[in-house]
């Protein structure tokens, strides 16, 4: 049997769309992740305990990276056994998913990867359908 999966991802959420012996299912996985950003501003290059920021700015950044990777994990999980993988959204997620894919040694399942933006789930299906149901 023949497994293929589209998978829409940012940072927030995956939908997946997997399509076996033409029966198409659809799941969501947030990831939980919270929006990440760096303090930047003039008081911080003030500020005496820049060391100190510096090193909980890096804790943060570091358990945000964590997370993400977990995240990455968990979806890939869900597509190991696939035998072909789109994966299409708008920003760097989708990216670092492929990086996160082929650094377990699954890259060679992935057929495309491209910039789309914000997709309803209809219309995320509907693209996984053209690319795997011609």
């Amino acid at each position: 049997m023949k497994r293929e999966v589209g998978l829409w991802i940012d940072r927030r959420e995956t939908v997946m769309v997997s399509i076996e012996n033409e029966v198409e299912v659809t799941r969501k996985i947030k990831s939980n992740v919270e929006k990440h950003g760096s303090e930047k501003g003039s008081s911080k290059e003030k500020d005496p305990n820049i060391s100190a920021m510096s090193r909980a700015e890096d804790m943060i950044d570091r358990r945000y990276e964590n997370h993400l990777n977990d995240y990455y994990d968990g979806v890939i999980s869900f597509v190991q056994d696939a035998d072909s993988i789109m994966i299409f959204g708008p920003g760097e997620a989708k990216v670092e998913l492929e990086t996160r894919m082929k650094q377990k040694n699954l890259g060679e399942k992935i057929v495309s990867v491209e910039t789309v933006g914000k997709m309803t789930d209809p219309q995320i299906s509907a693209k996984v359908r053209d690319q795997f149901l011609r």
